[in-house]
């Protein structure tokens, strides 16, 4: 065999290999942009009526 088909077979044998790397390199590089473009994935807990017990608390503890 020719160099040239030598290292045509050693390219075509790590080909799939190349491939395989960089797609499992580039699958979160690529979902991001799709989590980011959904607003219901992200769960909120409902906010918090205040009462205003702080405030009372904390003047009556420095009087005390």
């Amino acid at each position: 065999m020719t160099s040239f088909a030598q290292n045509a077979i050693a390219i075509l044998k790590l080909l799939p290999r190349a491939t395989l790397i960089l797609m499992l390199l580039a699958a979160p590089v690529l979902a991001v942009p799709t989590m980011r473009a959904d607003a219901g994935s992200t769960i909120e807990a409902p906010a918090l009526k205040k009462k205003g017990l702080g405030l009372v608390l904390l003047v009556s503890l420095q009087r005390a």
